[in-house]
Protein backbone atom coordinates (compact mmCIF):
# COMPACT_ATOMS: atom_id res chain seq x y z
CA UNK A 1 0.00 0.00 0.00
CA UNK A 2 2.63 2.08 0.93
CA UNK A 3 4.45 1.69 -2.56
CA UNK A 4 1.40 2.49 -4.05
CA UNK A 5 0.84 6.25 -2.11
CA UNK A 6 4.37 6.61 -2.89
CA UNK A 7 3.86 6.07 -7.30
CA UNK A 8 0.69 7.93 -6.83
CA UNK A 9 2.62 10.93 -5.52
CA UNK A 10 5.72 10.79 -8.11
CA UNK A 11 3.04 10.49 -11.09
CA UNK A 12 1.32 14.30 -9.36
CA UNK A 13 4.62 15.29 -8.74
CA UNK A 14 5.95 14.82 -12.32
CA UNK A 15 2.54 16.06 -14.04
CA UNK A 16 3.22 19.55 -12.30
CA UNK A 17 6.57 19.47 -13.82
CA UNK A 18 5.29 18.66 -17.16
CA UNK A 19 2.61 21.51 -16.38
CA UNK A 20 5.63 23.82 -15.88
CA UNK A 21 7.52 22.92 -19.01
CA UNK A 22 4.70 23.08 -21.36
CA UNK A 23 3.86 26.30 -20.26
CA UNK A 24 7.24 27.81 -20.82
CA UNK A 25 8.87 25.72 -23.28
CA UNK A 26 5.74 24.67 -25.85
CA UNK A 27 4.78 27.44 -28.42
CA UNK A 28 1.44 28.78 -27.69
CA UNK A 29 -0.50 27.11 -30.90
CA UNK A 30 0.62 23.49 -29.44
CA UNK A 31 -0.43 24.33 -26.01
CA UNK A 32 -4.32 22.97 -25.87
CA UNK A 33 -3.54 19.78 -27.88
CA UNK A 34 -0.72 19.05 -25.44
CA UNK A 35 -2.54 19.60 -22.71
CA UNK A 36 -5.53 17.67 -23.97
CA UNK A 37 -3.40 15.01 -24.12
CA UNK A 38 -1.64 15.29 -20.55
CA UNK A 39 -5.15 16.02 -18.92
CA UNK A 40 -6.16 12.13 -20.93
CA UNK A 41 -2.90 11.20 -19.43
CA UNK A 42 -3.38 12.21 -15.49
CA UNK A 43 -7.19 10.46 -15.77
CA UNK A 44 -5.04 7.27 -17.29
CA UNK A 45 -2.76 7.49 -14.15
CA UNK A 46 -5.67 8.27 -11.75
CA UNK A 47 -7.86 5.36 -12.47
CA UNK A 48 -4.72 3.40 -12.24
CA UNK A 49 -3.44 4.06 -8.86
CA UNK A 50 -7.14 3.80 -7.78
CA UNK A 51 -7.68 0.21 -8.94
CA UNK A 52 -4.36 -0.18 -7.57
CA UNK A 53 -5.41 0.21 -4.01
CA UNK A 54 -9.35 -0.80 -4.48
CA UNK A 55 -8.03 -3.96 -5.85
CA UNK A 56 -5.85 -4.40 -2.86
CA UNK A 57 -8.53 -3.88 -0.27
CA UNK A 58 -10.63 -6.33 -2.51
CA UNK A 59 -8.40 -9.04 -2.32
CA UNK A 60 -7.84 -8.48 1.20
CA UNK A 61 -11.74 -8.92 2.04
CA UNK A 62 -11.57 -11.48 0.21
CA UNK A 63 -9.24 -13.15 1.61
CA UNK A 64 -10.43 -12.79 5.16
CA UNK A 65 -13.53 -14.34 4.62
CA UNK A 66 -11.92 -17.69 2.36
CA UNK A 67 -9.25 -17.85 4.98
CA UNK A 68 -12.15 -17.99 7.83
CA UNK A 69 -13.97 -21.03 5.52
CA UNK A 70 -10.22 -22.42 4.90
CA UNK A 71 -9.70 -22.91 8.88
CA UNK A 72 -13.48 -23.89 9.91
CA UNK A 73 -11.82 -27.19 7.99
CA UNK A 74 -9.04 -27.28 9.31
CA UNK A 75 -10.03 -27.04 12.87
CA UNK A 76 -12.14 -30.31 11.98
CA UNK A 77 -9.34 -32.03 10.72
CA UNK A 78 -7.35 -31.23 14.59
CA UNK A 79 -10.20 -32.11 16.20
CA UNK A 80 -10.52 -35.35 14.36
CA UNK A 81 -6.99 -36.31 14.16
CA UNK A 82 -7.09 -35.88 18.13
CA UNK A 83 -10.04 -38.27 18.56
CA UNK A 84 -7.87 -40.96 16.11
CA UNK A 85 -4.79 -40.39 18.56
CA UNK A 86 -7.19 -40.69 21.51
CA UNK A 87 -8.58 -44.24 20.53
CA UNK A 88 -5.42 -45.51 18.28
CA UNK A 89 -2.70 -43.90 20.40
CA UNK A 90 -1.16 -42.30 16.56
CA UNK A 91 -2.60 -39.92 13.91
CA UNK A 92 -4.17 -41.01 10.78
CA UNK A 93 -1.93 -40.76 7.90
CA UNK A 94 -4.59 -40.32 5.35
CA UNK A 95 -7.60 -39.04 4.48
CA UNK A 96 -9.78 -42.47 4.09
CA UNK A 97 -8.20 -43.73 6.74
CA UNK A 98 -9.66 -40.63 9.01
CA UNK A 99 -12.92 -40.63 7.33
CA UNK A 100 -13.25 -44.05 7.76
CA UNK A 101 -12.34 -43.92 11.96
CA UNK A 102 -15.22 -41.39 12.12
CA UNK A 103 -17.40 -43.44 10.64
CA UNK A 104 -16.78 -46.14 12.66
CA UNK A 105 -14.80 -45.62 16.32
CA UNK A 106 -16.05 -45.20 19.48
CA UNK A 107 -15.08 -43.63 22.68
CA UNK A 108 -15.11 -45.75 25.78
CA UNK A 109 -16.39 -43.61 28.85
CA UNK A 110 -14.42 -44.70 31.69
CA UNK A 111 -15.00 -43.70 35.61
CA UNK A 112 -11.51 -44.06 37.93
CA UNK A 113 -12.14 -44.97 41.32
CA UNK A 114 -9.90 -45.84 44.22
CA UNK A 115 -10.46 -49.04 46.28
CA UNK A 116 -8.51 -50.78 49.05
CA UNK A 117 -7.80 -54.68 49.06
CA UNK A 118 -5.87 -57.09 51.22
CA UNK A 119 -2.17 -57.48 50.31
CA UNK A 120 -1.92 -61.23 50.27
CA UNK A 121 2.26 -60.86 49.85
CA UNK A 122 2.53 -58.77 52.68
CA UNK A 123 0.33 -60.14 55.16
CA UNK A 124 2.13 -63.40 54.84
CA UNK A 125 5.45 -61.58 55.54
CA UNK A 126 3.76 -59.90 58.56
CA UNK A 127 2.79 -63.40 59.86
CA UNK A 128 -0.69 -63.48 59.01
CA UNK A 129 -1.21 -59.59 60.21
CA UNK A 130 -3.82 -58.19 57.90
CA UNK A 131 -2.35 -55.41 55.18
CA UNK A 132 -4.46 -53.88 52.66
CA UNK A 133 -2.90 -51.66 49.79
CA UNK A 134 -4.98 -48.97 47.78
CA UNK A 135 -5.69 -49.56 44.14
CA UNK A 136 -7.15 -47.68 41.10
CA UNK A 137 -10.04 -49.28 39.37
CA UNK A 138 -11.08 -48.17 36.13
CA UNK A 139 -14.71 -48.99 34.93
CA UNK A 140 -16.06 -48.91 31.58
CA UNK A 141 -19.65 -46.99 31.86
CA UNK A 142 -20.44 -46.94 28.21
CA UNK A 143 -19.51 -46.07 24.20
CA UNK A 144 -20.25 -43.17 22.51
CA UNK A 145 -19.35 -42.57 18.72
CA UNK A 146 -16.82 -40.86 17.45
CA UNK A 147 -18.76 -39.15 14.47
CA UNK A 148 -21.84 -37.88 17.37
CA UNK A 149 -19.46 -36.38 19.52
CA UNK A 150 -17.29 -34.61 16.87
CA UNK A 151 -20.24 -33.40 13.95
CA UNK A 152 -23.52 -34.87 15.18
CA UNK A 153 -25.73 -35.60 12.36
CA UNK A 154 -23.62 -32.91 10.34
CA UNK A 155 -21.72 -35.14 7.30
CA UNK A 156 -19.22 -32.03 6.71
CA UNK A 157 -16.25 -33.93 7.91
CA UNK A 158 -16.18 -36.23 4.50
CA UNK A 159 -15.78 -33.57 2.76
CA UNK A 160 -13.37 -31.42 5.35
CA UNK A 161 -10.21 -32.45 3.51
CA UNK A 162 -11.76 -30.19 -0.02
CA UNK A 163 -10.75 -26.73 -0.13
CA UNK A 164 -14.12 -25.08 0.28
CA UNK A 165 -13.24 -21.97 -1.95
CA UNK A 166 -10.24 -21.19 -4.29
CA UNK A 167 -9.11 -24.02 -5.94
CA UNK A 168 -11.86 -26.62 -4.86
CA UNK A 169 -10.78 -29.62 -6.53
CA UNK A 170 -7.38 -29.28 -4.61
CA UNK A 171 -6.74 -31.33 -1.28
CA UNK A 172 -5.28 -30.00 1.83
CA UNK A 173 -1.64 -31.31 2.66
CA UNK A 174 -2.14 -34.50 5.30
CA UNK A 175 1.60 -35.71 6.86
CA UNK A 176 1.90 -37.69 10.17
CA UNK A 177 4.53 -39.58 11.83
CA UNK A 178 6.57 -39.89 14.63
CA UNK A 179 8.90 -37.14 16.71
CA UNK A 180 11.99 -38.19 19.04
CA UNK A 181 12.03 -36.55 22.25
CA UNK A 182 14.60 -37.20 24.37
CA UNK A 183 14.32 -41.26 23.41
CA UNK A 184 10.61 -40.88 23.27
CA UNK A 185 8.97 -41.29 20.34
CA UNK A 186 5.69 -39.07 20.05
CA UNK A 187 3.03 -38.53 17.19
CA UNK A 188 2.62 -35.58 15.41
CA UNK A 189 0.71 -34.40 12.30
CA UNK A 190 0.23 -31.73 10.13
CA UNK A 191 -2.12 -30.60 7.51
CA UNK A 192 -0.85 -27.30 5.29
CA UNK A 193 -3.43 -25.49 2.62
CA UNK A 194 -1.29 -23.10 0.56
CA UNK A 195 -2.50 -19.85 0.12
CA UNK A 196 -2.16 -19.84 -3.86
CA UNK A 197 -4.75 -22.46 -3.58
CA UNK A 198 -7.26 -20.70 -1.70
CA UNK A 199 -6.61 -17.42 -3.47
CA UNK A 200 -6.66 -19.32 -6.75
CA UNK A 201 -8.25 -16.57 -9.36
CA UNK A 202 -6.73 -13.48 -8.34
CA UNK A 203 -4.04 -11.26 -8.71
CA UNK A 204 -0.60 -13.27 -8.75
CA UNK A 205 1.31 -9.88 -7.61
CA UNK A 206 -1.11 -9.78 -4.70
CA UNK A 207 -1.27 -13.53 -3.34
CA UNK A 208 2.65 -13.49 -4.30
CA UNK A 209 2.88 -10.24 -1.71
CA UNK A 210 0.51 -12.70 0.50
CA UNK A 211 3.05 -15.23 0.59
CA UNK A 212 5.78 -13.09 1.78
CA UNK A 213 3.78 -12.00 4.78
CA UNK A 214 5.53 -11.59 8.37
CA UNK A 215 2.69 -9.98 10.67
CA UNK A 216 1.37 -10.41 14.22
CA UNK A 217 -2.30 -10.12 13.01
CA UNK A 218 -1.68 -11.94 9.48
CA UNK A 219 -0.70 -15.41 8.39
CA UNK A 220 2.89 -15.94 8.06
CA UNK A 221 4.00 -17.98 5.21
CA UNK A 222 2.81 -19.37 2.34
CA UNK A 223 0.37 -21.59 4.19
CA UNK A 224 -2.64 -21.67 6.44
CA UNK A 225 -1.55 -25.33 8.75
CA UNK A 226 -2.32 -26.76 11.63
CA UNK A 227 0.22 -29.14 13.71
CA UNK A 228 3.76 -30.05 13.05
CA UNK A 229 5.93 -32.17 11.75
CA UNK A 230 9.03 -30.16 13.42
CA UNK A 231 7.80 -29.98 17.43
CA UNK A 232 4.87 -31.03 19.36
CA UNK A 233 2.10 -28.63 18.65
CA UNK A 234 -1.53 -29.22 17.14
CA UNK A 235 -1.72 -25.34 17.42
CA UNK A 236 -3.04 -23.45 14.45
CA UNK A 237 -0.56 -20.40 12.66
CA UNK A 238 -3.47 -18.07 12.58
CA UNK A 239 -4.46 -15.17 14.50
CA UNK A 240 -7.76 -15.53 16.61
CA UNK A 241 -9.64 -12.42 14.39
CA UNK A 242 -9.66 -14.97 11.47
CA UNK A 243 -12.49 -17.69 13.24
CA UNK A 244 -14.35 -18.07 16.18
CA UNK A 245 -13.23 -22.00 16.04
CA UNK A 246 -9.97 -22.57 17.78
Amino acid sequence: MLKIILVAVAVIALTIGLVWLIDKLIPKKFKPVIMLLLWIFIAFMAYKTFMSVYGEIKFNKLKEQRYTEVIDNLVDIRDSQLAYRTVTGQFAKNWDGLVRFIDTAQFTITQRRDSTVLDVEATRRFGGVETFKEIVIIDTLDFVSVKDSLFGADPRYKNMMNFPVGKTDEKFELQAGQLDQNGIMIPVFEVKALKKYIMEGQDPYLIAKENEVVSVDGVNGNALKVGSMDEVNTNGNWPKNYSQKQ
